[in-house]
């Protein structure tokens, strides 16, 4: 019995499991009802009782080395399995991280300036909080319009009056008194109006505005510009149209609509069933603008325009309320995730 006993001990021992299957076939030979640990037991019944405490023993310790050397193989075999997403990754952090991503405003802001880049604009960025020179007057805003109300604007000091500006046109006014033509220039930045928030409206939006001065600049050089911009960013496909309009800081002035591009200019709920979507501002800067920046108007000329880059967001991304842009809710910012 003892010798039986030595025996399927180093048949245990000596044993080798490489696979699984090979570690079933360990089980079935030692391990189940009817392997080889079951059959001492069986035999342990013909011993004498004077030998049952040692042979007791020595058949324990060949089913703990049996049952341990199963153990082992099998958790080894199981981690050498698992492929590498499967693995516990003990480099993450106890608590999971959301990655994340350019806000849309961000996205649509670096699109549109490196368009106008490629077209030979540079970029100036000027103060948020203004003076009534480069936010007005200088501007030809007469001392009665009422962009000047307090409705309009957010005053912070009356006499002089210094306020959060309403555009970006402000830089143009600064970049106009300290350099002389020619200027090829956009101004994207951050505008403030007193106005009730709503779907389409917001007292804080985005702006970004161009300005192109030199000599023989004409309103076909203007056309020209955002018809490139518009096929840029909207596709190849686009139509623009430009509608008379009034801006006291640009004469003539006009509004510009692109082409729709839900319908391809059909006509469609979006864009009211006319086809078009009015998208910017524009114009041949005013002569009393250039003169007062000390610009001689009787030798250069040049066209300015503006567009909302919350309006151009919204458009390319077919987005209703511009509340949503304002509102951090990562469940509508992790839809312009790129990663």
């Amino acid at each position: 019995m003892k010798e039986k006993i030595d025996r399927l001990l180093n048949e245990i021992n000596s044993f080798e499991i490489a696979s699984a299957e090979q570690l079933e076939d360990f089980r079935l030979k030692y391990l189940s009802k009817k392997g080889a640990v079951s059959n001492l037991f069986t035999d342990f019944k013909t011993v004498a009782p004077e030998q049952k405490k040692e042979f007791g023993q020595l058949i324990n310790r060949v089913k703990q080395a049996a049952q341990g050397k199963y153990n082992t193989v099998k958790e080894s075999i199981a981690i050498s399995s698992l492929s590498f997403n499967d693995a516990e990754d003990y480099t993450k952090t106890s608590e999971p991280l959301n990655t994340g991503s350019r806000h849309p405003i961000s996205t649509v802001r670096q699109e549109i300036v490196d368009i106008f880049s490629r077209l030979g604009f540079t970029v100036a960025e000027g103060p948020e909080i203004e003076d009534d020179w480069h936010v007005f007057s200088g501007l030809n805003f007469p001392e009665e319009h009422p962009a000047r109300d307090m409705q309009d604007t957010f005053f912070i000091e009356k006499d002089p009056d210094v306020l959060l500006r309403t555009h970006t046109s402000s830089v143009q006014v600064r970049v106009m008194e300290n350099n002389q033509p020619p200027i090829r220039q956009i101004f994207p930045g951050r505008v403030f109006r007193n106005e009730a928030i709503s779907a389409r409206s917001h007292c804080i939006f985005h702006q970004i505005e161009g300005l192109y001065i030199d000599t023989e600049v004409s309103f076909a050089d203007l056309k020209q510009t955002l018809l490139l911009f518009a096929k840029e960013f909207f596709g190849s496909d686009t139509k623009i149209r430009l509608r008379p309009s009034f801006f006291p800081f640009t004469e003539p002035s006009a509004e510009m609509d692109v082409s729709c591009s839900i319908c391809g200019g059909k006509g469609c709920a979006v864009c009211k069933y006319t086809g078009f979507l009015e998208i910017l501002g524009c114009g041949m800067v005013d002569p009393n603008v250039l003169e007062a920046s000390q610009i001689n108007s009787e030798k250069y000329t040049g066209f300015a325009f503006g567009m909302g880059i919350e309006r151009i967001a919204m458009l390319k991304y077919q987005i209703k309320d511009i509340r949503y842009f304002f509102e951090n809710d990562i469940r509508f910012l992790k839809q312009f995730s790129t990663f």
